[in-house]
C-alpha cells in the first residue's frame, strides 16, 4: 500500500520586518533608502491607482 505524505494546506503569515532585514551599509539598505527618501516616484501614481476609489495600489 502506498503511503503519501500529508500536505499541510493551512495558510501561514510570516511577518517580515525590513528594518531588521536590511543591515545598514548593505546594498539592499542603500536601495531601500533611495527608493523611500530620495527618488520621486509620483510619476507612477497615475498608472498604479485603484480604479474604483482612486487610492494608490
Amino acid at each position: 500500500m502506498t503511503r503519501y505524505k500529508a500536505i499541510d494546506t493551512s495558510p501561514r503569515f510570516l511577518a517580515v520586518n525590513l528594518e531588521k532585514q536590511f543591515l545598514p551599509g548593505s546594498f539592499e539598505h542603500a536601495v531601500n533608502h533611495l527608493l523611500d527618501h530620495e527618488f520621486d516616484l509620483s510619476l507612477f501614481d497615475r498608472r498604479y491607482a485603484n480604479d474604483q476609489s482612486g487610492a494608490s495600489a
